[in-house]
């Protein structure tokens, strides 16, 4: 392999830059520095860390670079640089939750997928901007407002912002975020990188702030299947001290990603894609995608699951109420310290009925019901991860019109909701771009894949042979070399 410059690391892909630091061709602290060096140069314009605890990645990556050197080598995550949303608690690093509230929050402990990451020898490079508690859609970002690496004046995703807009950008190999009803595939849709939504349960939230029991996931955010799976592989597996964590096998995801997709049956939701409102160029977009999988051999046909056009309010109702639970004692007592859209939001849905819960809970059944019905005649299901390109960002808090008020309940939830409700994995990759406009350049067009649960290997298989076969997911943002 060719000598590499310091300035060039960055934007080697996960895999990549393992397998050079595993050969001795790029150490680990090199590495790191030149992650430092780029966040210093760029991230004033992203916001995309609230949090960059350089000291401590530069002595993992001199324990790394030691470690490698005595042959106690970890694995391909090993010496890399990385990143979490500041949802995830990490021992003696700041961890704010994006909140004024906890603005000077030091853990005593990791989370245990930030364990995890360090035990598989990866470096941490600090903590990444979100949406207040991890709920979207503030408007006040007390780490200042993240901006999409595509187009600083549009939003880079809710809630795990900073996750992606830092993976976009190339100011950290490959980050963590967290899922609720579409905050890993969102912001992967909105800034053109691979985000997946993982089987509820298949990774531990213990020392994770939470939103929405019933729902909560963790999950990479990358610039490739493969780099995801590479994350993910670090991250996955039962942690008998978290009752809702699953108790499976966790297989070679690296292994699993190769094989490509001939022969798999592929479903296209015909409620998102023919019947899913989507503009002219979006839709051609995604249709030439989906034609992409069947030309590398896929079976590819429409189906139809009628019941995902409540998806959005169901999910967002059942987050906002479960949401309002985990802050009912600090809505009491420090509710003016919350963000305006925040503090509405969560007030609006302590003053909802029970009645309206249970009932969203039953709708959830009948939805998860519909799509696990749905997968046992195809393998998986695609459509749109987002109907739309990033947005810009809001001027002022608050609902400005009954339109807007829609887009927060539906919009683009209606085209994540329903795979949160049902428990299963869904995966969101790069699959085109707009055409440039005005000064703009072109912005990235996402599709989503979704499995029946425990199908997170198959899902990031069909996303690798795709990947294989384009080039959207190796695009960069212009303006941030």
């Amino acid at each position: 392999m060719a000598d590499i410059q310091r300035s060039d690391i960055p934007f080697l892909s996960v895999a990549e830059l393992g397998r050079r630091i595993r050969a001795g061709e790029v150490s680990p602290v090199e590495a790191t520095e030149a992650y430092l060096e780029r966040i210093g140069r760029i991230d004033g314009r992203l916001n995309s860390y609230i949090t960059v605890s350089a000291d401590h990645a530069r002595q993992s990556a001199q324990a790394a670079e030691r470690d490698i050197a005595a042959g106690r080598y970890l694995g391909p995550l090993h010496g890399v640089p990385v990143a979490v949303k500041d949802q995830f608690d990490t021992a003696g690093i700041r961890t704010t939750y994006g909140s004024a509230l906890a603005w000077d929050n030091v853990p005593e402990t990791d989370a245990v997928v930030v364990a995890r990451l360090k035990a598989a020898g990866a470096v941490l490079l600090g903590k990444l901007n979100l949406s207040e508690f991890a709920l979207g859609e503030s408007f006040h970002h007390p780490g200042g407002t993240p901006r999409n690496p595509w187009d600083l004046s549009r939003n880079p995703g809710i809630s795990s912002s900073g996750s992606a807009a830092a993976t976009a950008a190339f100011l950290c190999a490959t980050a963590l975020a967290e899922d609720t009803g579409g905050s890993t595939r969102i912001p992967a849709a909105w800034s053109g990188l691979t985000g997946l939504r993982p089987t509820w349960g298949r990774v531990s939230r213990r020392g994770v702030a939470g939103v929405s029991w019933s729902m909560d996931t963790i999950g990479p955010i990358s610039r490739s299947a493969e780099d995801c799976a590479i994350t993910f592989q670090a991250i996955a597996g039962h942690d008998p001290q978290d009752p809702y964590s699953w108790n499976t096998p966790v297989p070679d995801f690296l292994r699993e990603i190769e094989g490509g997709v001939g022969g798999l049956r592929v479903g296209v939701l015909r409620e998102k894609v023919a019947e899913g409102g989507l503009e002219p160029e979006p839709r051609q977009i995604i249709e030439v995608a989906i034609a992409q999988l069947g030309e590398l051999g896929a079976s590819v046909r429409e189906i139809s699951i009628p019941i995902v056009e409540n998806a959005g309010a169901v999910s967002k109702g059942i987050t906002d109420m479960e949401g309002a639970a985990v802050h009912y004692q600090g809505l009491r007592h420090r509710a003016a310290e919350y963000d305006h859209n925040t503090r509405v939001r969560l007030l609006t849905a302590i003053l909802t009925p029970a009645q309206a819960y249970y009932k969203a809970q039953k709708l959830r059944t009948l939805i998860r019901q519909a799509v696990l019905d749905a997968l046992e005649e195809v393998d998986v299901i695609v459509l749109p991860t987002s109907p739309t390109i990033a947005p810009l960002i809001p001027d002022g808090p608050g609902i400005k019109s009954l339109d807007d008020a829609r887009s927060r309940i539906s919009g683009v939830r209606n085209f994540t909701g329903a795979f949160n409700l049902a428990g299963g994995p869904a995966l969101s990759i790069p699959c085109g771009f707009t055409a440039p406009a005005g000064p703009v350049g072109p912005l990235p067009l996402s599709l989503q894949i979704v499995g029946r649960p425990l199908a997170d290997g198959l899902l990031m298989r069909v996303a690798h042979a795709y990947q294989q076969a384009t080039d959207w997911h190796l695009r960069r943002p212009p303006g941030l070399e």
